[in-house]
């Protein structure tokens, strides 16, 4: 047992009134529900780039950063995420005629009627995330060389990403704090760590354009958040309901209390 006395502030869960660790359990409940879908959203975008849709790879987070280098993009989604929306032998036509030059007679004659029935319903320009596929124009700037997401992409995901899982984490941070774990400086480090990596996997999409390397960036930052979570968790749920009163908390007079160390 770690010698270091408790915060004369600190709260852990079994002194919190009932009301809060209904509060923090419904929380956290949900918010591990929203975490599963989200990191199933992120497999479903980013998966298949290389041409195996059963894994995210390295290789899949530079095709979507930095582009393929061949093809478009309206190939790579084709081949990629968007593999399954189409019947087999449309996407294949549509390629064929994306390699073709994209021809406008073609266009209008096979094309359009095919992405009216197939894509407009999503790809109708009301969803910032998607492209635009109305109208020839629109539909021609995703035939062009693939160079992965535009700067303007990225800067848009980038705030809508740092603001939203920074309240996030807060939240699951300011739920862990009142866990009772030794020593101090894991527990810390834990509430510090998906900060200083979330900043950093927003930072590595730009750098994988110039430097493909730093899609591992991205990847290992992603764990790190996805076991900070994970960690916070499950130490909050389990001392929420499962664990008896930790003895120096029971026994906070006993055990000769400071209010000049952090807990």
């Amino acid at each position: 047992m770690s010698d270091v006395p408790l915060h004369q502030q600190y709260l852990h869960y079994s002194e919190l009134p009932p009301s809060m660790r209904v509060l923090y359990t419904a929380a956290l409940l949900v918010l591990g529900l929203a975490y599963m879908f989200a990191a199933l959203y992120l497999f479903h975008t980013y998966s298949g780039r290389d041409g195996n849709p059963m894994t995210l790879s390295y290789q899949d987070l530079v095709i979507a950063y930095s582009g393929s280098g061949k093809g478009s993009r309206l190939e790579a989604a084709l081949r990629g995420p968007m593999s399954s929306m189409l019947p087999a032998e449309e996407s294949s036509g549509l390629i064929t005629w994306v390699q073709k030059g994209a021809d406008r007679g073609v266009y209008d004659k096979d094309i359009r009627p095919m992405i009216d029935k197939r894509c407009m319903s999503c790809h109708d320009g009301s969803n910032p995330h998607l492209a635009n596929l109305g109208g020839y124009d629109n539909i021609k700037k995703v035939t062009e060389q693939d160079t992965g997401t535009d700067i303007f992409t990225l800067v848009r995901v980038s705030h809508i990403h740092l603001f939203g899982l920074t309240f996030i984490f807060f939240l699951m941070g300011l739920i862990f704090s009142h866990a009772y774990w030794r020593p101090v400086w894991v527990k810390c480090t834990v509430v510090a760590l998906p900060f200083l990596s979330l900043a950093l996997d927003v930072l590595s999409w730009y750098m994988v354009k110039v430097y493909h390397p730093f899609a591992y960036v991205t990847m290992l930052a992603g764990m790190v958040q996805g076991l900070s979570f994970a960690f916070m968790w499950l130490v909050s749920m389990y001392q929420l309901w499962f664990r008896a009163t930790p003895f120096p908390v029971a026994n906070r007079e006993a055990v000769g209390e400071t209010a000049s160390v952090v807990g």
